[in-house]
């Protein structure tokens, strides 16, 4: 068997989360539009007849402004050390930029074997797709992809060039496991990506899901307390919407995902809590586990 650790990085916004959806082939990270979705390292598992890749999905690297960026950027730099591989995600609609050379830059001293990843080529010109290409060539890494991760075309051939990356190893996880996350992480994740599709400006940023209690009750409907945390009390009628309207909109969208994902019923518990300036406290940080 062939196996390994991919890891898959790059900006923020350029699509890694919906890449590597589209190459697990199950939803495995939630997706949004606004920066810093992903806050965690999240491994979601490809398992093929004689191979088993780890995908390790990252923060998008960005200049930290609060503990919790710099504490997501040390995720990113840690992650590289477990991979065997790693994904470098480029936007086809964006010029390459500061923050994309920088990327590179770590990436040729850690002396990692990368495959490069253009991606959103749906959504991108030939001339921009080409420029990108070129411009990253000059890096001389393992190889570059053009795809639509969103479309989930060219993804087969990232496949392709991390299975001639691999060596022989171990199978790190069951063939039936398609995620390494408990489920109250992934419960609270599921939770949050119906609010960031819905909040703006600064709100995204001070938004935080935590997932008290999973349990299964009578006629296996599976109750999920959840507490929404913000950081001031002007927000907390924002995330509950005018007559509680937003919060009735997350709890419908947020059920029925994790009712597929229990495969059974589920009543939804969500409270909104003002906890300040969590994501410059430490001490707040460590307890909500970043």
């Amino acid at each position: 068997m062939r196996s390994g650790f991919v890891s898959v990085v790059g900006r923020p916004n350029v699509g890694k989360s919906t890449l590597v959806n589209a190459l697990v082939g199950e939803k495995v990270a939630i997706t949004s539009p606004r920066p810093q979705t992903t806050r965690n390292t999240i491994r979601g598992i490809r398992n093929d007849a004689n191979r088993q890749i780890v995908f390790v999905d990252t923060p998008g690297l960005h200049r930290p402004r609060t503990a919790l960026g710099n504490r997501l950027n040390r995720l990113v730099y840690g992650s590289l050390e477990e991979a065997d591989a790693v994904v470098f995600v480029l936007d086809a609609t964006q010029k390459i930029g500061p923050g994309d050379r920088l990327i590179a830059e770590r990436l040729q001293q850690a002396k990692a074997t990368v495959v490069v990843v253009v991606n959103k080529v749906d959504a991108a010109t030939n001339a921009e797709i080409l420029e990108q290409l070129e411009a990253a060539g000059t890096w001389d890494f393992a190889a570059y992809v053009p795809v639509s991760a969103l479309e989930r075309d060219g993804t087969e051939r990232i496949l392709d060039e991390i299975d001639s990356l691999l060596n022989e190893g171990p199978q790190f996880f069951p063939t039936d496991a398609h995620m390494d996350q408990p489920e109250r992480f992934h419960a609270a994740e599921l939770i949050r990506e119906k609010f960031l599709h819905r909040l703006r400006e600064e709100l995204p940023h001070s938004l935080a899901i935590v997932v008290e209690e999973i349990e299964s009750r009578d006629n296996d409907v599976v109750y999920v307390a959840a507490t929404a945390l913000v950081e001031r009390k002007s927000q907390k009628g924002i995330v509950i919407g005018k007559g509680g309207s937003l919060l009735r909109e997350v709890g419908a969208e947020a059920r029925a995902d994790l009712e597929r994902f229990f495969g059974s019923p589920v009543y939804l518990d969500i409270r909104v809590k003002v906890e300040e300036d969590w994501q410059r406290r430490d001490q707040a940080l460590d307890r909500l586990g970043f």
